[in-house]
């Protein structure tokens, strides 16, 4: 290493700018840590931002719903306050130790340096499950969608939203107030959404059509005018006009290159201690990525996983450290 490199070693580099990486960014900035954050999007946010940013997010703590948009805009703005630096538009290819406290971490774009890493890209790459019909190609993006991320482009339009989770159903519920028609198909009678959502749906005017799936598509060169519903155990169909139609079946991901990283896998996730540390001493792991006994999956998780990962970074580089650090009342000037 020449001695540019030398001077440009970080404390931590976070690979995954989402809300775990952007509150593990903030936190670092707590522990005057020197932070990097690299995420493969052009945005930071990860899902949030680029699936579903008018989307209600219910459980972050202290806020009964806030649209994802704005919680991404929030952890942005408290990351920020300690000015980390943000490598977007970079895939991590590999990160290799080269030896204790030191690791080089290798994008599409550049090669970092770094003292720690910690992996915080939530269920890796990932892509929604597109629709299995062969116009779908040639309506994507003009209005066969599969995410919202302008609710107000729907004002007035007749929309119908294909699926049966929590994604489908807060669609349906945000839409039934702006769109002149609702209408959510999903294949089985049993919504997967929580039952507090499935409940305020029943209230509303949306059109519920189950066990039926989209069979057909009918509409001009640009543009789908209608589907074709039908039953998935029967022979009943029928003919529903659209102006758009969003479709969520779920996402497909991928660790991609972190598989060939030496980390224990389990279950396409990255196996972890109480710690957050991974089978690499000086690599941790936080957020949606990660798996351990009892793991409950939630953006709740992920921010009280983040501290600690952070703090054990920060006693891994000087263990002279202590592992629990001082309230944040304090550091920031409180009483």
């Amino acid at each position: 290493m020449n001695m540019n490199q030398t001077e440009n070693i970080s404390d931590v580099i976070i690979i995954g700018g989402g809300p775990t990486g952007l509150f593990a960014a903030f936190y670092g900035g707590m522990q005057e840590m020197s932070v990097k954050v690299i995420d493969s999007l052009p945005q930071l946010g990860g899902q949030l931002r680029a699936l579903y940013p008018e989307k209600y997010i219910y459980d972050v703590a202290g806020s009964p719903k806030i649209l994802a948009k704005d919680l991404v805009h929030q952890l942005e703005e408290q990351a920020n306050q300690f000015d980390p630096e943000m490598c977007l538009e970079e895939n991590v290819q590999n990160v290799e130790k080269l030896e204790e406290h030191l690791f080089k971490v290798t994008t599409t774009k550049a090669i970092h340096y770094t003292k720690t890493v910690l992996i915080t890209s939530g269920a890796g790459a990932f892509q929604p499950r597109r629709l299995k019909h062969e116009l779908a190609d040639k309506y994507e993006g003009k209005n066969l969608f599969y995410s919202i991320t302008d609710l107000q482009a729907h004002k007035g339009q007749r929309v119908c939203i294909s699926g049966g989770g929590d994604s489908a159903v807060d669609w349906a519920l945000m839409l039934s107030e702006i769109a002149e028609e609702t209408t959510l198909v999903h294949r089985r009678n049993q919504f997967r959404a929580h039952e507090h959502s499935i409940n305020q749906l029943k209230e509303t005017n949306v059109k519920i059509k189950t066990p039926m799936a989209i069979d057909d598509l009918v509409g001009t060169e640009n543009q789908i005018q209608s589907v074709v519903l039908k039953e998935t155990k029967g022979d009943k169909s029928e003919n529903l006009e659209v102006d758009a139609l969003i479709v969520n079946h779920g996402f497909l991901s991928s660790l991609g290159a972190i598989k060939e990283w030496g980390l224990e896998i389990e279950k396409n996730s990255i196996v972890v201690n109480q710690k957050m540390e991974t089978n690499i001493p000086g690599i941790y792991a936080a957020g949606d990525i990660t798996t351990y006994d009892g793991k409950v999956k939630l953006i709740a998780t992920g921010f009280g996983e983040a501290p600690t990962a952070i703090s054990q970074a920060k006693h891994y580089i000087d263990p002279h450290t202590r592992v629990q650090p001082p309230h944040s009342t304090r550091v920031l000037g409180g009483a």
